[in-house]
């Protein structure tokens, strides 16, 4: 039978317990992590994707990412409470769904993770090529974008990539980072957090009193989109849909948090809240002090804060927000490979991927076999594609596993009523179908192209699945690890 393999939440947490990670993250910790992984990219960068898409209208896009969101941040807030071990929303697929459709998640995360920390590396790269070359040390165009992507010159003629080489770079960092430890990466990310806040706040500033009524029109320039046409509003929506994404990351240090029944809700929801309101505030002020219109100015630039902050007359204060982004971002990336390695951490142990991911090290306590295999791999998708299609890549996979956990979460409500639940979803039977419809809603925005992607990536997955997993899967020998 496919659906037969069915993990009980029981064994889950015991596998877990007899071979755990240290549990050293408090509340803080995972608020900080929380924003650290969902301020970044998205609205560092895609400003300018989503100005290319909605025109000002994207200020409706990110309220709509926002909602999807939030709704389905109060589904993972209950699963994660339930069940405070590695593994996201894999996890919880194989403890309601069955192996086949937690492999099936599992695949799809690694496009929300992997890809994501990619596409978030090529923002980075954006802003520092920028900066180096504003003071004079610019690297040659070549090795400024991908083989993928185009470079728009000053003189408004373009330069295709070939090697994306600060982003390779910064990924390499960023997995030795997270190789030497975990408190550490959570005590750097603290600190980042504060200057990327400090950087949005400058140009909340300088910006809002710049806003002209006239930059709004026309509000919708492209209309609210039609589904698989990825433009409009909403086609923008599953665009910016990324610059939400990471908050489910806090999910997956579960296992390294104390009293993640109580922590982990706080760290998902909180960092949320705070994104939002900053998120909205950026996008107000960037359309309404320099324009949004597609193919603008903005809509081209690889760093269009610092770009409208130039444009409004402060090219210092541009430059350190180019700065503070440069700082900063890395902190997303480290996030984001975080989230894979615990990720295939946890299929590992269920025999699903090779044993050495799961092995960790004796003297950094860390998942380092699957560490530095992961951030190989990032490094090379950031040196080779462009931040948008990196981007709407991850959504994919992001929105797939979104829709997979609501529906888990409400058959679970069925199944074990009794179950203690630390957290749980208010009103469930309406935020649950209203999480699922609306990650279905973005996904199909996303464009035909991507979501064909996403579908050969899916049959990739069943071939490996039942090629190399299944016979493997610790279920399978009837196995307890």
């Amino acid at each position: 039978m496919l659906f037969d393999r069915v993990k009980p939440l029981d064994q889950i947490l015991e596998t877990a317990s007899k071979r755990s990670l240290t549990r050293q993250l408090g509340a803080f910790d995972l608020t900080m992590l929380g924003i650290g992984a969902i301020i970044g990219t998205g609205i560092f960068v895609l400003t300018a994707v989503a100005a290319n898409k909605a025109g000002p209208g994207m200020m409706y896009s990110f309220i709509i990412a926002g909602i999807v969101c939030a709704l389905t941040a109060l589904i993972y807030s209950e699963i994660a409470a339930m069940v405070p071990v590695a593994g996201s929303a894999y996890t919880y697929s194989y403890a309601v769904l069955g192996e086949l459709i937690a492999w099936m998640v599992g695949w799809a995360l690694i496009l929300e993770y992997a890809v994501a920390a990619g596409a978030v590396a090529v923002g980075w790269s954006g802003y520092a090529n920028g900066f180096l070359r504003e003071i004079g040390f610019g690297l040659p165009l070549a090795l400024t974008a991908g083989p993928g992507d185009t470079i728009k010159l000053a003189d408004g003629t373009t330069a295709q990539g070939s090697f994306n080489l600060i982003a390779c770079l910064i990924s390499l960092l960023i997995t030795w980072l997270l190789v030497i430890g975990t408190s550490k990466s959570a005590k750097v990310t603290a600190i980042l957090v504060v200057i990327k806040v400090i950087a949005l706040i400058a140009f909340i500033a300088l910006a809002l009193p710049a806003v002209d009524g006239k930059h709004f029109e026309p509000m919708l320039p492209n209309g609210w989109g039609t589904p698989l046409s990825g433009v409009g509003v909403l086609g923008a929506a599953a665009s910016i849909f990324f610059a939400y994404v990471g908050f489910d990351a806090v999910s997956t240090a579960a296992e390294e948090t104390k009293n993640p029944n109580r922590n982990i809700p706080i760290g998902l929801i909180g960092s949320l809240l705070v994104c939002t309101v900053f998120y909205l505030l950026v996008a107000y002020a960037a359309i309404g002090s320099t324009g949004a219109q597609p193919g603008g100015e903005l809509s081209h630039s690889k760093e269009p804060l610092a770009y409208i902050l130039r444009n409004l007359g402060y090219p210092q204060i541009g430059n350190w927000v180019a700065a503070a982004a440069i700082i900063a971002l890395p902190s997303v990336i480290l996030m984001m490979i975080f989230g894979q390695t615990r990720i295939l951490f946890t299929m590992a142990r269920d025999g699903l991927m090779p044993q050495e991911f799961a092995s960790v090290h004796p003297k950094f306590h860390t998942p380092h076999v699957v560490t530095i295999v992961t951030g190989v791999a990032v490094s090379l998708f950031a040196a080779m594609f462009p931040v948008d299609a990196l981007a709407d890549i991850s959504n994919s996979g992001t929105l797939f596993a979104f829709f997979v956990v609501a529906i888990g979460v409400m058959i679970l409500r069925v199944q074990q009523p009794n179950r203690p639940r630390p957290f749980r979803t208010p009103l469930v039977w309406l935020v649950g179908p209203a999480a699922v419809a609306g990650c279905a809603l973005l996904f199909v925005s996303l464009g035909w192209y991507t979501i064909k992607l996403f579908l050969i990536w899916a049959v990739i997955g069943l071939v490996v699945y039942f090629a190399y997993a299944r016979s493997r899967s610790v279920l399978a020998h009837g196995e307890r690890k």
